[in-house]
């Protein structure tokens, strides 16, 4: 079946060219003047009609009958166009695709999530409930629907074509997330995503041990694993249920606490000061967990003595008020 939109396109042209067509007649068949030839046009195409018994030569009257039937089968096909466009609701999803570009337009520093299966539906969630501006991107027009339910930004499509990718801000935004159904083609979009934009985080998901080590040659940050980690959380229940208690009421948001990750900035209040220093615990009632200092490894449990230096990155724990309270008062 013809799409609606290129069936209004196809009978406007049509149309067009009947008028002229029939302008045209009027004129050098008819003599009429270009004004009389357009007013004969429009009252013959539009079935008004000018009297019962005609005084047109033979010629004429040939002509006029022609222009009725092309004239009106043509207005037929593409007003039946615009009734199926209404019908289908194509106008109404044409309208929600430019809104919807125009609000990947508006992105910047956001993650895209490439496949909006299980695990994409997950993060998605995750990231809608933490005001993280995300879109997503599934080549099933089904999920697509699933995401627009949900009120995201969504592009329909192939996440490994550079032109999809270009169109979802990929040279704007922070990090890209690789959730496709297969570990080759979560390679290849890696490696298109590392080529589109050098300083994006890319975070890659893997099915086997051995897709690791192609996705970090092909420019993946992070790679995740779903199965390890289940298996991990499994043997950690089954051997620390406590301890898999905590993380879980952590990590679902159970309990008002949270980790979160604070960079210094050179003007930071903290800079020069010791943990001691801070009274952090006393004062703010968060915990310092650990910090990195850049290019070093993560250093867990950081000693009271320790003075905090422009970009360490900072990684505690407290309530999620506390935790504001502390970015307040250091200046981070």
């Amino acid at each position: 079946m013809t799409a609606p939109l290129s069936r209004i396109r196809r009978g406007a042209v049509v149309l067009a060219v009947i008028v002229i067509l029939s302008v045209v007649g009027y004129r050098v068949l008819g003599g009429r003047t270009w004004l009389d030839a357009a007013y004969m046009t429009t009252i013959t195409i539009s079935s008004v009609g000018f009297g019962e018994h005609s005084t047109a030569t033979p010629e004429m009257q040939v002509f006029t009958i022609l222009v009725i039937v092309l004239g009106m089968s043509a207005a037929a096909y593409t007003v039946s166009g615009m009734v199926q466009l209404l019908a289908e609701g194509e106008i109404e999803r044409l309208l929600g695709t430019r809104r919807m570009m125009r609000e990947i337009d508006q992105l910047s520093e956001h993650v895209i999530i490439c496949g909006y299966g299980r695990v994409g539906q997950i993060l998605a969630g995750r990231l809608a409930g933490r005001d993280c501006p995300f879109l997503v991107i599934d080549e099933k027009p089904e999920q697509v629907e699933n995401a627009q339910a949900e009120q995201y930004v969504c592009l329909q499509g192939d996440a490994t074509e550079e032109e999809l990718l270009l169109k979802a801000g990929i040279r704007r935004a922070k990090t890209l997330v690789t959730s496709l159904p297969n570990d080759a083609a979560n390679v290849f979009l890696t490696l298109t995503a590392r080529n589109l934009n050098e300083h994006l985080q890319i975070i890659a998901r893997a099915e086997f041990h051995s897709s690791e080590k192609k996705l970090r040659q092909a420019g993946a940050d992070r790679v995740v694993m779903p199965a390890a980690i289940g298996a991990q959380n499994i043997a950690r229940i089954i051997m620390k249920p406590s301890t898999a208690d905590l993380i879980e009421l952590v990590a679902e948001s159970t309990l008002d606490i949270e980790f979160d990750e604070i960079h210094v900035p050179p003007e930071s209040k903290l800079v020069g000061a010791s943990i001691r220093e801070t009274n952090a615990q006393q004062k703010y009632g968060v915990l310092f967990i650990a910090l990195k200092k850049p290019g070093q490894e993560m250093m867990f449990n950081p000693a009271a003595d320790y003075q905090f230096a422009a970009d360490d990155i900072i990684i505690l724990m407290g309530s999620v008020d506390d935790i504001r309270r502390f970015r307040e008062g250091s200046g981070t």
